[in-house]
C-alpha cells in the first residue's frame, strides 16, 4: 500500500511573502475577514505573494460547503493560494467509503458539514438515520467538483527551511518515510520533539 499517495509540493525559492491560515472548520465569514486583512497587509509588498491554508476546512462551523466553494475559486485579492489536506477532509472521504468504520466523523463535526450541504440533520438525535443513509445522501449532495478537490489536495508544501503541513511530522524519521497519516494526524510525538536544525514547521491541527 502506498502510504503517501498525496502530492507533496516543494519549491526551491521563496516568493516575496507567505501567509498561512490554520483550521477554518466551516467558518466562512471569519475566513473572508482574515483574507481581507492579509490582502491589505500584502498590498505594500512587491512581488509574488502566497497564502497557504493548512487543512480542516470543514466540520463544526456552519458553512463547510461555502468554505470549500470559496477555496476552490481563484483568489481575487492578488495572492496565490495553496490549500493543503487536513484530517477532517480525510474523515469525510473515509466516511463516504466506509461509514460504519468512520462514525466518529459525525461526532467530530460531520453533522454540521452534512447540514451545510442541505441535508436534514437532527443534532439532538444524530442516530435518527442509518450511517449508510447519511453517506448516500452526502455522496448525492456533494458536488463532483468538491469531491475531486478534496481527493486531490496536496498534503504539504515545503520551502527552504520551512514545511507547511496540517499536523506535523514524526520525529527522527526521514521525510520521505513519513506517511500521509503522520502529516495530518500526529500530535504529541511532534509537539514534544526537538525539530532538526534549520527546519521550522508551520501547522494547525492542535488548538
Amino acid at each position: 500500500m502506498n502510504t503517501h499517495p498525496r502530492t507533496r509540493l516543494s519549491f526551491s525559492a521563496w516568493p516575496a511573502v507567505v501567509y498561512a491560515i490554520g483550521d477554518v472548520h466551516g467558518c466562512l465569514d471569519q475566513l473572508l475577514a482574515l483574507e481581507a486583512l492579509i490582502a491589505a497587509d500584502a498590498a505594500a509588498v512587491a512581488g509574488e505573494k502566497w497564502l497557504i491554508t493548512l487543512g480542516d476546512y470543514i466540520d463544526r462551523g456552519p458553512a463547510s460547503a461555502g468554505v470549500i466553494g470559496h477555496l476552490m475559486a481563484p483568489p481575487d485579492n492578488g495572492l496565490k493560494r495553496f490549500s493543503l489536506y487536513g484530517n477532517h477532509e480525510k474523515l469525510l472521504l473515509d466516511f463516504l467509503d466506509n461509514p460504519p468504520a468512520n462514525v466518529d466523523w459525525l461526532r467530530w463535526g460531520g453533522l454540521h458539514t452534512l447540514k451545510s450541504y442541505g441535508l436534514a440533520v437532527d443534532f439532538t438525535n444524530p442516530d435518527v438515520k442509518p450511517l449508510r443513509t447519511y453517506a448516500a445522501e452526502l455522496a448525492e449532495a456533494l458536488p463532483p467538483a468538491h469531491r475531486t478537490w478534496l481527493e486531490t489536495l496536496p498534503v504539504c508544501l515545503s520551502l527552504p527551511g520551512f514545511l507547511f503541513v496540517h499536523a506535523g511530522i514524526r520525529p527522527n524519521i526521514r521525510f520521505e518515510h513519513q506517511t500521509d497519516e503522520d502529516l495530518v494526524w500526529i500530535r504529541a510525538p511532534f509537539l514534544e520533539a526537538k525539530l532538526p536544525a534549520g527546519l521550522r514547521v508551520v501547522h494547525g491541527h492542535t488548538p
